[in-house]
């Protein structure tokens, strides 16, 4: 972490040992330096090296161009201007105005040619990100805010983006006329060009003690401009939690907090690079002063080493010597930035994904017996232990199981692991007989249906948050599930009936209805396990006897899994299971449980006092 202090004039940047010598290392082929993240967006533009190779072939032309213009004019001057022979003048300045047209048009091409290029890549390492995030398990999600991910997606991809539009072409650009621009001065006049490389010292020494300081600097705005991002999401989401509990002021320090260090490290990282362009100005003026000075000196002897077309042509070309080197460290700072977003993308890319290595049982159809042997499983096993320990059950084909049980008992665990959302620490879930790792995720997924205690509408219309459970199910389907789930009635009420727009998880309706959508969901996707999650914990008393009555269609038949608030909505329940803490203490149908007068019957007790 990068500590600023303040001082009289501004702030002084304090960078810690550990910072400046951390490295972040990917596995195999991870990026773990700049050459092989180059070398990674390289492979990424696979499918246009064709057409980059025509770039660079325009590139290497337009840098011949431009050095012929100054050299045209030198010889100009001295074969004909100086001299007084004005014979065959006009031919070479109507070749001169052809050089300035192929360069101007041989520019354009490039340009051209390269956005479509860099457009390309952008969007291949984007579509790349999206489709890794999708396939990474639920326990990355887990350890990241949201924002920070986005801002991945978002601001690192855009630093790569410019940097591909604007600097590939100018980076290369520079080197070949910096190539060209000393071979021509060597030719031209030895002494002047030694004269004109004695800046380039001053400026090694000073860019490398820019550029030392900035590459940590922007990293650390890369990863400032994320924890921003992520505070950002995680406020505006939770707005209705952070004005019930009035912690607007908390937040907003907290807002400050990651902004003002986003304003320092940013601070800081311009203005070190802001030297750049200053140093290398003051290089320009030094280089082109001595180029006038002696190279005046030295054609006033009338020696013959230098003319005064030479020193026109040097003070052209010096010019262009230090403009490339300027372009050069201009754009390393932009370059470095871009690495540093790109490194942060394939961070993510290198991630483990969520392999699924079952090769049977693609096509099976499961018909709902789910048995648990001795599972332990934690979230954090080393440090906080098991959140559920050697819990065993079995439950049949088309009977619904309830969960009951103190706050962190265990219960949502026991979903998560159904879903295969965690693996198990030790034991064993058999699904149908089979081992929970041997079935695909999506043949499990795809026959499982989740209905949680505060369900998640998508930015789309009544039609498509319904349908979301099975894609190809028809108009006629969905309007059936919304009637069975008792969803129909309210539906048609709204101003578009089933093709009103719904904005980001349905503010505009109840929590009660977006319960009851969330219902006709799972009645499309017709699953054969059924999980329910506190479904009706944060419903009225009115709503829950409708939400009851869509959740008993819903279940009939199906292998239900229900975690219960309230005692009263597990009576119907085949089997009720109870958790206390991370242990299955107590199981039997409801009648069997008040009758042993364990915790069941005391939790009963306590509920209706």
């Amino acid at each position: 972490m990068i500590r600023l202090l303040r001082k009289p004039f501004g702030y002084e940047p304090i960078l810690k040992k550990e910072d400046i010598k951390r490295t972040k290392r990917f596995k195999g082929d991870r990026a773990s330096n700049w050459k092989s993240v180059l070398y990674r967006i390289w492979q990424l533009v696979d499918e246009q090296r064709a057409l980059l190779i025509a770039v660079l072939a325009l590139v290497f032309v337009s840098s011949i161009l431009a050095l012929l213009g100054p050299l045209m004019v030198g010889k100009m001057i001295d074969e004909h201007i100086v001299i007084g022979q004005f014979a065959g003048l006009g031919q070479k300045a109507s070749l001169l105005i052809l050089i300035y047209i192929g360069l101007s048009i041989s520019m354009y091409l490039q340009n051209y040619w390269m956005v479509g290029i860099a457009q390309q890549t952008i969007y291949r390492l984007r579509t790349s990100l999206f489709t890794h995030l999708q396939k990474l398990p639920v326990t990355f999600f887990d350890k990241r805010q949201h924002g920070e991910l986005m801002s991945r997606l978002t601001n690192d991809i855009e630093n790569v983006s410019q940097t591909l539009n604007t600097s590939f072409i100018q980076v290369f650009s520079s080197i070949l006329t910096l190539i060209g621009t000393v071979s021509i001065m060597l030719y031209l006049s030895p002494l002047l060009t030694l004269l004109t490389m004695m800046t380039i010292p001053i400026m090694f020494i000073a860019i490398q003690w820019i550029t030392r300081r900035t590459s940590k600097l922007f990293k650390e705005q890369q990863k400032a401009v994320g924890e921003l991002n992520g505070i950002i999401e995680e406020t505006i989401s939770g707005q209705r939690i952070v004005k019930a509990f009035s912690q607007e002021e908390r937040v907003m320090e907290a807002f400050e907090e990651k902004s003002d260090r986003l304003r320092r490290t940013g601070f800081w990282a311009m203005t070190y690079s802001g030297f750049i362009p200053k140093v290398m100005n003051l290089l320009n003026n030094m280089s082109f002063a001595i180029v006038a000075g002696i190279g005046g000196l030295l054609a006033l002897k009338g020696d013959g080493l230098v003319t005064i077309g030479t020193i026109v042509i040097f003070s052209e070309l010096a010019r262009q010597f230090t403009r490339p080197l300027n372009d050069l460290a201009n754009q390393f700072n932009t370059v470095l930035s871009a690495i540093a977003g790109a490194e942060r993308v394939f961070n993510i890319i290198d991630e483990t994904i969520e392999e699924d290595d079952a090769k049977d049982h693609h096509d099976r159809i499961l018909k709902g017996e789910v048995t648990f042997q001795n599972v332990s499983f934690g979230y954090a096993v080393e440090t906080d232990g098991y959140t559920i320990e050697d819990v065993s059950f079995h439950v049949k084909p088309g009977e619904t199981a309830a969960f009951v049980g103190a706050t962190g008992a265990g219960k949502t665990t026991i979903m998560q692991l159904l879903a295969r959302f965690y693996e198990v620490n030790k034991g064993e879930i058999l699904i149908d007989g089979i081992p929970i790792e041997q079935l695909p995720r999506q043949t499990l997924r795809s026959q499982t249906a989740f209905v949680l205690q505060d369900p998640f509408l998508f930015e789309a219309t009544v039609f498509e948050n319904i349908r979301y459970g099975r894609l190809d199910a028809t108009d006629e389907e969905v309007i059936e599930a919304a009637k069975k789930a008792n969803a129909h009635a309210f539906i048609s009420e709204l101003e578009n009936g089933y093709d009103t727009l719904l904005t980001a998880d349905g503010g505009e309706i109840s929590q009660g209805q977006k319960q009851l959508l969330s219902i006709a969901r799972a009645l499309v996707a017709d699953p054969v396990l059924l999980l329910l999650d506190e479904a009706t914990s944060s419903i009225d008393t009115v709503t829950e006897l409708e939400i009851q009555i869509a959740l008993e269609r819903l279940m009939k038949g199906r292998t239900s899994f229900v975690i219960a608030h309230r005692l009263n909505t597990v009576q119907k329940a085949d089997t009720v299971f109870v958790m206390d803490q991370g242990k299955l203490v107590e199981s039997g149908s409801q009648q069997e449980l008040v009758e042993k007068q364990g915790i069941y019957y005391q939790m009963l007790a306590e509920s209706k006092i």
